[in-house]
Parts: C-alpha cells; sequence; structure tokens
C-alpha cells in the first residue's frame, strides 16, 4: 500500500461541516484492493490480539464488535485503516471517532478520513495505520506501544496546557471562535475589532506591572506586608556569605526558593541544618541570582483561585508522595502509584506521574532513606518538596469551607497586587478559620496560575473556573464576532467581494476582504498573490482593525484544509460551471457543487445563503441548507423565483432594465443597470449577476437601499478597483481589454460583450491552463475563434505538469475546427507579444487579453498607455 498524500482540515470541509478537524489520507491500496479482510488468513486473530480495545467499535453494525465482525465477513484495507487511526490516537490519550473511507474513481485508491484531537499526532496516527496494517497482513511482529508513546509526545508537544485549554473549550460552548497565535499558548478569542487575547492564564486586560510585582517574591511580600495581611517571616539574599546571617535573623526549620521561580523549582522546605541551608541555596541559586528564604510554617498548602477579584475556587494541595506497607520499597511504591489510572503522560489525566529527581532523593536522604528503603505500614513518605501537581502532587477542592475573612483577605490580595487572574499560596492549618486567628501565611501571589487542581481535583468538587474567565473578557452584551460574508462560485467571486467590500466601506465600516489577487483592510493591499483560501481569511479575522469580512473563497482552500472560519453571515455562490474538474476527485459538477456547498453549509442558521437561481446546481445546495435561502436572477419570470417569492421569500432580480429586491409579492427597485458602471451600461452580462448577489447580500444584512444605491453609482470596474475583470485601456488608435477569463464560461461571458464592440478587427490573446481537462482547453479555443478574427498564443507559464507544446496543439486544434483559415500566431514570450501588438494594431482594432496570458498584462498596457500620452 502506498500513502499518496495526507491533507490536514482544520475548518468545515466537504466530508463534514460540524467535525472540523480531520485528517484526510489518499491511500493506494495496491494489490490489497483484491485482498478483503476475509481473504487474509489470521488477520481478523492478529488485528484483536494486536488492538484488543477495537472490540468496543460499533462500525456500520452498531452494536460492540461490530467492525471486527466486518473484518470477519471482509472489508477492505482502507476501512481498518481508518478505525486503526482512531483507535490508536484513543490508546495515546486522545479520545476521537469519527471517520469515513470512500473509493475515489480511480481503482484501488481510496481517500481514508478520521478525526483527530492534536494535528501532528493525528497526521502520525495516518501513516502508523498504514505500518500496522501492513505488518497485519505480513504476520509481522509489531512494536504498537512505541507507537503510542510517541504519539502522546507529539500530543504534549503540541496540545494547548490544561489551563489554557479550559478556556479555550468555555469559549466554543459559548460559540466563541478561537484561533491559535503561536506554537504555544497564545491564542485570541474572537474576531477582528472584538478579539481579546490570552496566554496561559494571562489575559490581555492582565496588569504587566501587576505581573512583574508577582514575579518578584520579596515585592509582593513587602507590598502584603504593607497592607497588613499575613506573610511568612523572612529575607533575600545573593551570597552565600550572607547565609549565616540570614539564618541567624530567621531560625531554623528554613524554606528556600529562587526569588523568580515558579512551579516549585529550586524550593527546598523544613531545612533544619546548615550543610543543607548551604545545599539549598546552591539548589535555589540555579534558578535565580537572589535567594528568599523563610520561615518554614508548619500546616498545609493552599492555593485560591481569584478571578476579576472574585475567590471562584480553593484546593489543599498535598505533595507527591507514597504510603509504605513494610514490604515494598519506595520505588515499588512508586511504580505502583503510577499505574493509578488517574495518572498519566503529562497532562492526559487528572494526575501527572512521580517521576524521580534530585528533590525526591534529597527528601529521602533527610529520612536517611533510598529508593530501595523499605518504609513501615503507614507511613506516609514525601517525595516533592512542593505540592505542584506538574511534579505527581493532588489536590482536594475545599472552595465550599473557606472562611469568609480568608476570602475577603484573598480577593483584597488580588487588587493589591493588581492581577485579573492570580493564585495565592496560603500555609495554614487549615482555611475554615481567619488566617490571623490560626497562624497562616501568605506564601506567594502568582500571575498565570494553573487551573488544573481546580477542573479536576483528585478529591472534591470540580470547578469549572474557566467560565468566570470567559464571563470577564465578554461580558453580557460584548460580541465576540464581526460580520463575515462569504464568496465562492465558478466565475463572478472576485468582483462580487470587490463589490460587497465596496458597499460596506462606503457605509463608514472597515472592511477586510480576500481576492484573487490579494489580501485588502479598507483601501490596502496587505499581501499580493491569490489569497482565497483558509490562511488568507484567518488573517483577516486576526486583524484587530477590521469590523467586517468579506472573503472570496475557493475551490482548492477548502478542498486543502477547510474553511478558515466556523461560521458566516452570509454565504454567496454566484455559479456553478465547468472549471478546475478532473482535480482532487472532483470530476463532476455533482462533485464541485458539494464542494461550494461548504460555504452554505456555514452559515449560521439566522444567516442567509445567497444561491444564483439561473443555475440548477446552486438550486441543489438550497435542498440541504440548515439557514435561510435568497436567490438572484435574471429573469423575474424564473419559476425558482416565483415559487419562493410565493412563499414570501426574499429575491433579487433584473426586470425591465433593473437592478430589483422581491420579497412576497411587493419589490424595490434599486437602480438602473445603466447608472452602474460595473456593468458597462447594461451590455455584460455576467457584470449584472455580480450586482444581483452583492445587491441582495447587503441588502440582507441590513444595509439601506439608498446607500447601496449610492455604492452601486461610484463602484467604477478599473485596473485599480477590478484588476483583470473587464479592464479597458483606450489608446489614440485602438483600445485594449484584459480580463482573466480562464475557463468556458468566462469565454463566452467576453464573447457576448464583445458583440456589441464596434472595431475594425478583433484581436484575441489566449493561453491554456495545465491542470484543465483537455475538454475545457478546446472549447476555450472554439469559443475565442468565435469571437475573434485573429488569435495570438502566448503559452508562457501556468503549464502545471504539462508540456508548452501539447497545450498549444489543443488550442490550435480547438480554434481551427471553428475557423480552419484563421490567422493564428504563436509568440511564448509575454513582453514580446505585447511588443507586437502595440505596434501592429490598426485604427479601431479591439485587443482582447485573456486568461492572464502575460505576467502583468495590466500593469505593462499602462504603461504603454502613459508612454503614449506623454504620462
Amino acid at each position: 500500500m502506498k500513502i499518496l498524500g495526507i491533507q490536514v482540515l482544520r475548518g468545515p470541509n466537504i466530508w463534514s461541516i460540524n467535525r472540523k478537524k480531520l485528517i484526510q489520507m489518499r491511500l493506494d491500496l495496491e494489490e490489497m484492493e483484491q485482498n478483503p479482510t476475509n481473504l487474509i488468513d489470521g488477520f481478523r486473530e492478529r488485528i484483536e490480539k494486536l488492538i484488543p480495545s477495537l472490540h468496543s467499535h460499533r462500525c456500520s453494525k452498531g452494536e460492540p464488535g461490530g467492525f471486527l465482525a466486518r473484518v470477519e465477513e471482509g472489508t477492505w484495507m482502507g476501512h481498518v485503516i481508518e478505525h486503526i487511526a482512531l483507535e490508536i490516537q484513543t490508546l495515546a490519550g486522545m479520545d476521537t471517532g469519527f471517520g469515513r473511507t470512500r473509493q475515489t474513481k480511480t481503482d484501488g485508491i481510496y481517500n481514508v478520513v478520521f478525526s483527530y484531537i492534536e494535528e501532528k499526532a493525528g497526521a502520525y496516527a495516518a501513516e502508523a495505520s498504514v505500518r500496522i496494517a501492513e505488518a497485519l497482513i505480513n504476520n509481522e511482529e509489531y512494536d504498537l506501544e512505541g507507537d503510542i508513546q510517541r504519539m502522546r509526545e507529539l500530543r504534549e508537544m503540541e496540545r494547548l496546557g490544561p489551563s489554557t485549554g479550559s478556556i479555550v473549550d468555555e469559549a466554543i460552548s459559548r460559540d466563541i471562535p478561537w484561533i491559535r497565535l503561536n506554537k504555544s499558548s497564545l491564542v485570541q478569542l474572537g474576531y477582528g475589532k472584538n478579539q481579546v487575547r490570552f496566554r496561559a492564564t494571562m489575559t490581555e486586560k492582565t496588569n504587566s506591572i501587576a505581573v512583574d510585582i508577582a514575579g518578584n517574591k520579596d515585592e509582593t511580600k513587602r507590598l502584603l506586608q504593607d497592607s497588613a495581611i499575613p506573610v511568612a517571616k523572612g529575607v533575600t539574599i545573593a551570597d552565600i556569605a550572607d547565609l549565616p546571617d540570614a539564618i541567624k535573623k530567621v531560625g531554623y526549620p528554613l524554606v528556600f526558593k529562587p526569588l523568580d521561580g515558579n512551579h516549585g523549582r529550586g524550593a527546598s522546605i523544613n531545612v533544619k541544618t546548615d550543610e543543607a541551608a548551604a545545599a539549598a541555596f546552591e539548589y535555589a541559586k540555579q534558578y535565580s541570582r537572589k535567594i528568599i528564604i523563610e520561615k518554614f510554617i508548619t500546616g498545609y498548602d493552599f492555593r485560591v483561585l481569584v478571578i476579576d477579584h472574585k475567590m471562584v475556587a480553593a484546593a489543599l494541595r498535598v505533595p507527591a508522595h507514597v504510603t509504605g506497607n513494610g514490604q515494598q520499597t519506595v520505588q515499588e511504591l512508586i511504580n505502583k502509584e503510577n499505574e493509578d489510572p488517574r495518572r498519566g503522560y503529562g497532562h492526559e489525566n487528572v494526575l501527572t506521574e512521580i517521576t524521580v529527581d534530585r528533590d525526591t532523593l534529597d527528601l529521602l536522604d533527610k529520612k536517611q532513606y533510598t529508593l530501595e528503603s523499605v518504609p513501615p505500614n503507614g507511613e506516609i513518605v514525601y517525595l516533592k518538596s512542593t505540592a505542584n501537581l506538574s511534579t505527581g502532587g493532588t489536590s482536594i477542592d475545599v472552595t465550599d469551607l473557606v472562611h469568609p475573612q480568608n476570602v475577603f483577605i484573598c480577593e483584597r490580595i488580588s487588587r493589591v497586587i493588581g492581577l485579573d487572574i492570580c493564585g495565592i499560596d496560603i500555609m495554614a492549618e487549615n482555611l475554615t478559620q481567619p488566617l490571623p486567628e490560626n497562624g497562616g501565611v501568605v506564601l506567594e501571589v502568582n500571575a498565570a496560575p494553573g487551573f488544573r487542581m481546580h477542573l479536576a481535583p483528585s478529591e472534591g468538587l470540580p470547578r469549572n473556573v474557566a467560565a468566570p474567565v470567559i464571563d470577564m473578557l465578554y461580558p453580557p452584551g460584548k460580541s465576540a464576532r464581526i460580520p463575515i460574508i462569504a464568496v465562492t462560485g465558478t466565475n463572478g467571486k472576485t468582483t462580487t467581494t470587490r463589490l460587497i467590500a465596496h458597499i460596506v466601506k462606503s457605509n463608514g465600516t472597515r472592511v477586510g476582504f480576500t481576492t484573487s489577487d490579494g489580501i485588502y483592510v479598507q483601501n490596502t493591499k496587505l499581501m499580493k498573490g491569490d489569497t482565497t483560501g483558509p490562511v488568507s481569511a484567518e488573517f483577516i479575522l486576526r486583524d484587530p482593525t477590521v469590523e467586517f469580512a468579506v472573503l472570496e473563497t475557493a475551490r482548492g482552500g477548502i478542498l486543502r484544509a477547510g474553511l478558515g472560519f466556523n461560521k458566516c453571515d452570509i454565504g454567496i455562490v454566484t455559479n456553478i460551471q465547468e472549471d478546475h474538474l478532473g482535480i482532487s476527485d472532483i470530476n463532476t459538477l455533482d462533485d464541485l457543487t458539494k464542494v461550494k456547498a461548504v460555504i452554505i453549509g456555514a452559515v449560521k442558521r439566522s444567516g442567509w445563503g445567497v444561491l444564483n437561481a439561473d443555475n440548477k446546481y446552486c438550486i441543489k445546495i438550497a435542498n440541504n441548507a440548515d439557514c435561510n435561502i435568497a436567490y438572484f436572477s435574471m429573469d423575474e419570470k424564473n419559476p425558482v423565483i416565483i415559487e419562493h417569492c410565493k412563499k414570501g421569500g426574499m429575491a433579487a432580480v433584473y426586470e425591465n432594465g433593473y437592478i430589483t429586491i422581491k420579497k412576497g409579492d411587493w419589490k424595490i427597485r434599486v437602480e438602473k443597470v445603466t447608472h452602474i458602471p460595473l456593468t458597462f451600461g447594461g451590455s455584460v452580462d455576467f457584470m449584472i449577476q455580480n450586482v444581483l448577489a452583492a445587491t441582495l447580500a447587503t441588502f440582507l444584512w441590513g444595509y439601506k437601499i439608498e446607500d447601496i444605491r449610492m455604492s452601486l453609482e461610484t463602484f467604477i470596474p478599473s485596473a485599480a478597483q477590478t484588476p483583470g475583470r473587464m479592464n479597458t485601456f483606450k489608446f489614440k488608435e485602438f483600445k485594449v481589454l484584459v480580463d482573466f477569463a480562464h475557463n468556458p464560461d468566462g469565454f463566452n461571458g467576453i464573447k457576448n460583450y464583445l458583440q456589441s464592440i464596434e472595431a475594425t478587427e478583433h484581436i484575441g490573446v489566449i493561453s491554456a491552463t495545465g491542470d484543465r481537462r483537455d475538454s475545457d482547453i478546446l472549447e476555450t479555443a472554439r469559443i475565442a475563434a468565435q469571437m475573434f478574427d485573429k488569435i495570438i498564443i502566448c503559452q508562457e507559464k501556468y503549464l502545471r505538469g504539462r508540456k508548452q507544446q501539447d497545450l498549444i496543439d489543443l488550442l490550435l486544434q480547438g480554434i481551427q475546427e471553428v475557423k480552419p483559415d484563421m490567422e493564428i500566431i504563436i509568440n511564448n514570450n509575454g513582453d514580446d507579444c505585447l511588443k507586437y501588438l502595440m505596434a501592429t494594431a490598426k485604427s479601431g482594432s479591439y485587443i482582447t487579453i485573456l486568461s492572464d496570458t502575460i505576467d502583468n498584462a495590466i500593469g505593462k498596457v499602462s504603461e504603454y498607455l502613459d508612454k503614449e500620452f506623454g504620462v
């Protein structure tokens, strides 16, 4: 078997609108296409032995053991690999269960699709599942545990930490979109101007001065002491020579900790001798230049969490420990403790596995123990000097037991330090009594405190501490989203997108939009190129200045990675025509319709799908839409329009020379097409269609008719406003039209327009695109032959895996089928071709350059025009 490709889908896609995180593996079964599982001796027994948990997979039979029953009956290896990929992820701590395996139209080649939790681990699972299947087929030994451990490592490298992840999960539950801004824990919630950012548990509301204070334990202690908050007696030193004086001043027993430390790193507790003090100093010195030496307070370690100056949770933290039984060594007790199913690798479970480090050995040494010592029955042996969960500690929820005065103290601390989210470490006998009464003290205050101990305590009630974070960042009435209009279709996407963006910004809103020629915010191009995929959409949604997004969304991005947004307010499908067929398993217009339908599937229920009622494939999309539908049409009497409006539906139609909005029985005329520059005096039908789509979408959003009308009148087609779309250049003796029409439908649109243009000679410059079907290239050539008197073939680029001469031959064949005697010139150098055109054009000629045949044709023609007029 051979993996032909692995794609990571991150947004709504052709397989699922709701399951956004999918791996799509293109797999060639090769000889296994003829060998289903029932023809492979012993396969069922081997797969069940290697992965016994596959028994729980229900498969199509809908019951436990269903998948293995299918294996017994006989199923194809793509299906088996899908189930293996899902199960090994689950075994690696990433429980996920959606899968689809579909044969393509090429024999033996399948798309194996399955969900993932972490991207790199999911891609690894794809490759591993094929290796596992091949080992099972060949009856070879396989190290499954090695793959599972590797996926755990990839998961820990990639996943958000439990605190960050909990905030993201809470946001998702409230339908707040999110974007990960780096490989660590920097996250954006919301889109555009309504975004907020946080990192770990620090938010954009977190005061940087407060973070600095919390990071300096000495400064924190002084501020708390000045505010009459009980703290431990202590000093700060930087030189070991000052250690004797510090010991004398504070007195044993002592706690040593680095001034700038966190997570308990470098800390030593209950230090009672000069020798141990010197060792503790050197240990702490590894983490900070200055060392805090405090009185060791007996009692229990508590963590209180305060969010937005309100206490939300409290936990008793217990350092990692084992309890002796008089029979097993410390190491054996640790191994036994790590077998607890609640403990896992990294953050995969409620508790973390206990590891042995210097801190562990030092604590054992103080008890004159080693890892081989056998503690007596009932003795608790502490293995860490701090109670951090990341080092194997446990937590017990005590939120409901905290005395009101202690609640007041903690909430006051958050304001004294100035943190919106803070973790307060307290050493006390309990929190049920006020700290001043039981001698408890505040040890330190933490910026970006971990949430894990509160989210999933080892004992007590879990607390959803992420909820108050979202409450603080998005209080009632504050939106997390900005309006999104997504535009797709075969032709007209870019012009429709630009026109909508023009209407939006003409009405005083800062718009960000993506097109096939670049990314724009308001009037500024920020990035050049074909920017119609999910990365470009996310670029706009990340921009904090954008108030409204209009996103051209092409098929390629949808197929490659899914949408770059999870929901939009309005989705538009301009039309579905033959183009890009035969690529990425999209072979028919029905296939292409499924791709374009992803946009309508992503429209929120209260939003609108805007569809072309003159296109039967667009009409098909409406049948499965889960949103409001509105249609546009060039014919008011279109049966779809009549039936739709009879039911009270919304539509935009071209009637009696007007762009008109219809709802039910009433209609309102927006503007006469002859007054809309984009329609070229009403002579270009496909431009009228673009105007209809844009007018309908913006009306549905809520813009007033008069404001839309003004915007339509001020949108002037030009190289600046609509690059590559009907750009006309008027020279003294002739005219040049540049348009990026590249498929039969686009060529027909230009042909219809040229029929209204009087010229002494129509000259066309055409080329082919290598990734189109032969039939499409031939048809564009035939149409070109119908509209031009002379054709220049300039096949300079866009070969896309084909030979240049093969594309030229197809164009020649198509032209000569229509006009065998037509004058055809072949010039595959764009600059020379343009120079020839400018030098030989006759008075009254009309030159049309199609398909972006000449690199930067607009810029180069503009330069010739400037020279002619002496600019």
